[in-house]
């Protein structure tokens, strides 16, 4: 069922190496089913963990993990564009780009740690630090427990720059049954930051 999203909404998505990559893909798939626009960008980290986490083996290069999720997800051409970490000629390395919001899902704490300081070491980075000073939305979804004051200061840090924190971090209200359903939880409320419409979990209340 196709949702009312506008067609030129374009969303940065970012893959760094922490655990819970199914929320990345799941969050991919409805980005691209709302007739979005993803700039793709995989960290060498996240490619280890996706084959750990998921049966699912993607190219290393950039182009043809282009070409392989397009088919997977049945997109247009144009719509799905995948960066290579020092793909720095890529949009989302510039404020001119189209970008409307990004999103790092799932976000390492080394990654979180290098966006706080505006580190930039690679494009993901690069892309957080355009989003940032461009006043647009960051969403920044990190996934590990316990955190250290470290990680704890860094999301302060982040939140304080208005970027958005969504800890990976399902309810139960709704009685979930699946795995499934508790990533579609967490992908839910990413969605609902960035305005995009989807069925994916009932509200509170219906």
């Amino acid at each position: 069922m196709s949702v009312n999203t506008p067609a030129q909404t374009t969303i940065a998505l970012g893959i760094t190496g922490a655990s819970g990559v199914q929320y990345s893909f799941r969050l991919l798939e409805q980005l691209l089913k709302a007739d979005c626009k993803v700039y793709l960008m995989v960290s060498k980290a996240a490619q280890v963990v996706i084959g750990m986490e998921m049966a699912l083996s993607l190219p290393g290069r950039a182009a043809d993990m282009q070409h392989f999720l397009s088919e997977k997800y049945q997109v247009a051409e144009g719509q799905l564009r995948v960066f290579s970490e020092d793909e720095w000629t890529a949009p989302v390395a510039s404020g001119s780009n189209d970008v409307n919001a990004m999103v790092v899902c799932p976000c390492s704490m080394g990654a979180l740690s290098a966006i706080a300081c505006g580190a930039s070491n690679n494009l993901l980075e690069r892309a957080a630090d355009v989003v940032l000073k461009e006043r647009k939305k960051l969403i920044l979804v990190p996934r590990e427990t316990p955190y250290s004051d470290i990680h704890l200061e860094n999301m302060l840090k982040l939140s304080r720059m208005d970027a958005v924190i969504v800890d990976a971090n399902p309810g139960f209200y709704n009685q979930p049954k699946s795995v499934d359903d508790l990533v579609d939880f967490v992908v839910g409320k990413i969605l609902d930051q960035l305005g995009v419409g989807h069925e994916l979990l009932p509200r509170w209340g219906e």
